[in-house]
């Protein structure tokens, strides 16, 4: 076998061998790209291109920065297609760039915060610790596991719960639209957090009553309290590991189950199982990986995932053995435009 360096060969011409050293080294240098989007967040740049195209010594002024490092960094970001800068060495807004901006619908600034944040680089940074232990590093880094830091950490619990409504927002739309859901009946939203899918739903189908069920600090700042709303929904805090709502006739589970190790989401499922009304279904809403070796974001939450909590994101046949122990069965997986799917389950 074969095993020189192609690039150790200067007359050998191969050219795919450089490009794939070349990647290589590209991606080495990925946390560049995460440290560049957070400074435009937190320099509000999409913000200033907004209005239209400028320089970045017009953006220095106006942000306090310096010309030169920031024309650097806006120029790195302008290769990853976030901005773009033209032949007269102005910046332009693109539509990644506008995900960038704040206050507008479907912004991904407090997402991108969220991410970029320590208590997301710090753990993936120990990814070789997790990788010979098989735990999370997220306790050895941060002292603490990651729901109970949260728990002890409100400045975290703040940023975690925007940055996870941003995070979640484009999904809940078309979740709503594309699930079919019952003209009548009680939709529970099991860690709905604030309540935007759930606000989705029943605005989509005016015949359901809903329920939000998270624990109480992810409660404070519901996004339900809409005048057509009005009476529709309840807030109910809780611990789903403890007991959930009664009687819903869909349990909605988004984002959940990724964050905990099979025995906790069986007993998540379990108590939806428990709890649902004849003829019930329940919706896992995630991220599910398929077999094979295409790219999918699946694939990319579920190395995160598992720097932080015990969890992982599962594809269709974990999903079932997930099922069957918590007396589910699936009927089917509805994919979205999104990054996650929704994967339907009945009692059995």
């Amino acid at each position: 076998m074969d095993t020189s360096n192609p690039t150790d060969q200067p007359g050998r011409s191969d050219a795919a061998a450089h490009a794939a050293a070349a990647h290589v080294i590209e991606q080495s240098l990925g946390h560049l790209y995460s440290a560049a989007l957070r400074t435009a967040v937190l320099h509000h740049l999409a913000d200033h291109l907004a209005g239209g195209p400028r320089t970045a010594a017009e953006l220095a002024r106006r942000t306090g920065t310096d010309a030169g490092a920031l024309r650097r960094t806006l120029r790195y970001l302008a290769s990853r297609g976030v901005f773009r800068e033209d032949g007269n060495g102005a910046f332009h807004m693109t539509p990644a760039g506008q995900f960038l901006r704040a206050g507008v619908p479907g912004s991904l600034r407090e997402a991108v915060l969220m991410l970029t944040d320590d208590i997301f680089v710090r753990s993936s940074s120990a990814l070789d610790e997790t990788v010979r232990t098989g735990a999370p590093a997220f306790p050895k880094v941060f002292g603490a596991p990651f729901f109970e830091y949260l728990k002890d950490d409100d400045a975290t619990r703040e940023l975690f719960d925007t940055g996870m409504a941003a995070f979640s927002e484009p999904l809940d739309d078309l979740v709503a639209g594309a699930y079919p859901f019952p003209a009548r009946g009680t939709v529970v939203d099991v860690g709905g957090g604030r309540g935007g899918l759930l606000r989705q739903v029943l605005l989509r189908h005016p015949g359901l009553t809903g329920v939000l069920f998270d624990q109480a600090p992810a409660l404070r700042d519901t996004v339900l309290d809409d005048a057509e709303l009005a009476g529709r929904w309840r807030a109910e805090p809780g611990d789903f590991f403890t007991s959930i709502p009664d009687g819903g006739d869909v349990y909605v589970l988004k984002h959940v189950l990724h964050d905990w190790d099979d025995a906790s989401a069986v007993r998540i499922l379990s108590g939806c199982r428990r709890g649902l009304a004849p003829e019930g279904r329940v919706l896992v809403v995630d991220s599910v990986p398929e077999p094979g070796n295409d790219p999918h974001p699946g694939k990319t939450l579920d190395v995160a995932m598992m720097t932080l909590v015990p969890g992982k994101a599962r594809g269709p046949k974990e999903l079932d053995v997930l099922f069957a122990r918590a007396g589910l069965r699936r009927t089917r997986i509805l994919p979205t435009p999104a990054f996650a799917a929704i994967v339907e389950a009945v009692a059995d």
